[in-house]
């Protein structure tokens, strides 16, 4: 799984004008991809690194979401997983199909409900706006290849 992860301001996620999610203050933008051999597994320990990584500034250190008790907007991005190697169309190849992916959002969207986190999302597969104010502007790629049994 790959998560690109935004330190924001403000963000929001709407479907045909309709607003799906929100927050106002700071937190954090999360778009998430999955390829086809991740697991349940992958999104919990994903889901933990997102919420744990420290790039607020607190009082006397950096502090994480977690920390702050910050909200946090997921949207699932598919695009992630974009292979740009041959010519100028990318390839989708290392994306998993939407029947693997959606359920996998999922679960890493409830594991950071389940660590605390209050989290927004959009709507799997659907065309969706997504604004924000990027602050800093802290943007980081974590990946995370699935545990070996």
């Amino acid at each position: 799984m790959r998560a690109l992860i935004q330190r924001a301001l403000e963000a929001s996620v709407s479907v045909d004008g309709v607003i799906l999610g929100e927050f106002q203050g700071p937190g954090l933008v999360v778009l998430v991809g999955v390829t086809h051999t991740d697991d349940v597994a992958t999104a919990h320990k994903l889901a933990d690194k997102v919420h744990q990584l420290r790039i607020f500034d607190g009082e006397s250190a950096e502090v994480s979401a977690r920390d702050l008790g910050l909200p946090i907007l997921v949207i699932s991005q598919f695009t992630l997983y974009a292979d740009t190697k041959k010519g100028r169309r990318p390839t989708w190849d290392a994306a998993a199909p939407g029947l693997v992916a959606q359920p996998l959002i999922e679960e890493f969207a409830q594991a950071l409900r389940d660590g605390g986190a209050q989290v927004a999302t959009g709507r799997f597969g659907a065309d969706m706006k997504v604004t924000f104010t990027n602050d800093g502007p802290i943007t980081i790629l974590l990946e995370l290849d699935p545990p070996t049994p």
